[in-house]
């Protein structure tokens, strides 16, 4: 088949385009909840929505799990690279029946961009103490190889076999080495932090216990180094940090070898 970009499907008719768009949903995300292939509830409710307008080079797929949820089972954002590539900007899928976190807004409703933009400290607190990693509002549900193979069927798809993540956190790019990514970019970085958290270097001597995310023991797990970057332990932002995957392939890269969650 021809390639196609996001900019091309979303030129498609909208049904064809949906259609797409809907197999990057898990079939098992939609068994759990007993969502329908349609995508609808037993009312007939429509519980997906796609933002894919014509002459977009992006998409967004959101998926509820009853129609008034007040966050979203999966939220999806693909875009295009200047190279006709797909990127993955954000992909989260959310356990609707957990505990919510407010990291993503402040008290007074300002968005954080899950605390990459401004803090909720309380709210991080909250999310640290109940087990979740930086930027989680809820915790997830453990469908990550799921999510894995169906994107990689809709990149399949649209005539491609290679697409680009950009982890939001330290934990994201190690979650991903895991399942098979290599590094476009960021690899040295990710070294570096493995090597600065190691002994009395630089990194494991800034876990003074001077704030909640910088505990003595956070060197030792993939959450506990990622709340400290977070917190700012190596004095600028987690960022210029890019992945790729081949459909079915898989790398063997750790910067974190037997590191545990």
């Amino acid at each position: 088949m021809v390639p196609l970009s996001i900019a091309g499907v979303n030129r498609l008719p909208v049904a064809e385009k949906q259609a797409l768009y809907g197999s990057l949903i898990p079939r098992e995300l939609l068994t759990r909840f007993g969502i329908g292939a349609d995508l609808k509830d037993a009312g007939g409710n429509d519980l997906a929505e796609f933002r894919c307008d014509a002459g977009a080079t992006d998409v967004v797929v959101v998926l509820r799990h009853v129609p008034a949820a007040p966050d979203p089972l999966l939220y999806a954002h693909v875009t295009d690279t200047v190279s006709g590539q797909l990127h993955v900007l954000l992909f989260i899928v959310n356990d609707p029946e957990s505990p919510r976190f407010d990291v993503d807004r402040m008290p007074d409703g300002q968005p954080t961009q899950f605390g990459l933009l401004r803090r909720n400290l309380e709210a991080e607190e909250a999310a640290l103490r109940f087990g979740l990693a930086p930027g989680q509002v809820r915790r997830g549900l453990r469908l990550l190889d799921p999510s894995i193979s169906a994107f990689e069927g809709f990149v399949s798809q649209v005539g491609r076999d290679l697409y680009f993540v950009e982890p939001l956190f330290y934990h994201n790019a190690v979650l991903f080495e895991r399942l098979g990514f290599s590094y476009q970019r960021g690899r040295r970085l990710m070294e570096g932090i493995h090597a600065g958290f190691q002994g009395s270097a630089g990194l494991a001597r800034q876990l003074d216990g001077s704030t909640a995310f910088r505990r003595a023991n956070s060197a030792a797990t993939i959450r506990g180094r990622s709340w400290a970057i977070h917190d700012g332990v190596l004095g600028y932002p987690f960022q210029e940090v890019t992945m790729f995957k081949r459909v079915g392939g898989t790398d063997s890269v750790s910067t974190f070898p037997n590191g545990r969650w």
